[in-house]
């Protein structure tokens, strides 16, 4: 493999606190050196020189949280076409949830989805597996073999487990494996609105979702946590309460970490506007407070990471009244500039915002990316951060164009993106 070298970058990378002008030098698929002094390594001949003044270098992406419809719903989402969404995105590592049909639970399903993203992903694809057989919330999965066979975590996806007894039990079969517990906190008997419970809602003639139906699991699932020393994560979480529940558990010593979707930090109820289903989605968009009070959990680290919750629908299910739509959004492609808007307007410094979207999500879930250290894999991106664009469906790569930012201007511009050492984007 040849030696890219690529000079005069700013370079970011949070796995070093490093946010300063120089050269990276890429070599057989991996970092050989990034930072200031990287050149006075020296330039090897044959190198392919990349210049890139006035460009930004920084780990590629790592978002934990992305459904696809493979095996079973290929018609919304094939593992390529995530894989090709989340590289025009700047993603470079993606975590699969189990929701497909059938779920990934066992052994054989886990291979399938490796297998797949080995013959035609652009990025890294790493499976999850189902906490409970079937994502029905009650007979555990066998977490030792789906773990030897490549799970990377485990969750019940879009589910939340009612059923405490169960919880506690894969919880501490978890802490036993050394694995992590990524649980949706949504207590399903008050989940059945279909937007944040509020006057909006009302006006809107809507059956709301009161926050109450996140932070009540939330809070039993921290104490399990607590109770079994287990590590967990709560996926995404969205109430201004759900970040100080979870900033007493670090407090108290307890291995949780929490993340947030990007829809959570961007966007508040009144996006929904008159019914914009592509605006209907879990946790619902909620009021504006909330939505502050995510950004400034996410600034002061109470929230460790920040993920796309990439969830592709049809049209068909989306172009429907707003209480009957299918819930979810794509974000692959628009994660990192809509995370950029927290950069520009100066409420979340851009190394702990990098920090968030790559190299705390590697680190929760014991992954290789996230860093430009030298021997590291060379999953990098280059991005101009001031580039301005539009969001338009036609040019999003994911099989299903449900976005919430169609139309939308952004600042923030993918232009090349690597894994391994090899470009599999090029704007």
């Amino acid at each position: 493999m040849t030696t890219t070298v690529f000079t005069d970058a700013r370079i970011i990378d949070p796995s070093r606190s490093l946010d300063e002008i120089g050269t990276v030098i890429v070599a057989d698929g991996k970092i050989h050196a990034a930072g200031a002094s990287a050149r006075n390594q020296g330039i090897p001949g044959g190198a392919e020189i990349v210049g890139c003044r006035g460009r930004t270098i920084m780990p590629g992406l790592v978002d934990s949280r992305v459904f696809v419809g493979e095996p079973g719903g290929e018609h919304r989402e094939t593992i390529a076409s995530a894989s090709r969404a989340a590289a025009a995105g700047g993603v470079t590592s993606i975590i699969t949830m189990p929701d497909t049909d059938p779920v990934i639970d066992d052994v054989a399903l886990v291979e399938f989805v490796l297998r797949a993203a080995r013959d035609h992903a652009a990025v890294n694809v790493y499976p999850s597996a189902a906490i409970t057989r079937g994502l029905k919330g009650q007979e555990m999965t066998e977490f030792g073999l789906l773990g030897q066979a490549g799970a990377v975590a485990f969750t019940d996806g879009r589910h939340t487990i009612a059923d405490s007894s169960v919880l506690r039990r894969a919880m501490t079969y978890a802490r036993d494996f050394g694995a992590v517990i990524a649980h949706e906190t949504a207590d399903p008997h008050l989940s059945g609105g279909v937007m944040n419970e509020g006057l909006y809602a009302s006006w809107l003639g809507l059956g709301g979702i009161p926050r109450e139906a996140e932070i009540i699991p939330l809070e039993r699932d921290l104490r399990l946590a607590r109770l079994t020393s287990a590590n967990y994560h709560a996926a995404k979480i969205s109430t201004a309460v759900s970040a100080e529940v979870v900033s007493r558990a670090k407090q108290d010593g307890a291995s949780v970490t929490a993340g947030v979707a990007i829809h959570s930090l961007a966007l508040n109820e009144h996006d929904v506007g008159e019914y914009r289903t592509f605006f209907r989605l879990a946790p619902p968009l909620r009021n504006e407070d909330d939505r502050l009070a995510m950004i400034e959990a996410l600034k002061n680290g109470t929230l460790d990471i920040v993920v796309s919750s990439h969830d592709p629908q049809d049209v068909d299910t989306k172009r429907l009244p707003f209480a009957d739509a299918a819930i979810g959004a794509v974000g692959l492609e628009t994660l990192l500039a809509v995370a950029l808007r927290l950069h520009h307007n100066d409420q979340v410094p851009i190394l702990r915002l990098i920090d968030a979207l790559s190299t705390a999500p590697a680190k929760i879930f014991g992954l290789p990316g996230g860093t430009l250290k030298p021997g590291a894999p060379a999953d990098l991106i280059v991005v101009d951060l001031d580039h301005p664009w539009v969001v338009t469906e036609t040019d999003l790569h994911s099989r299903s164009k449900n976005s919430c930012f169609e139309g939308a201007r952004l600042q923030g511009k993918v232009l090349q993106t690597v894994v391994a050492g090899r470009t599999v984007f090029q704007h």
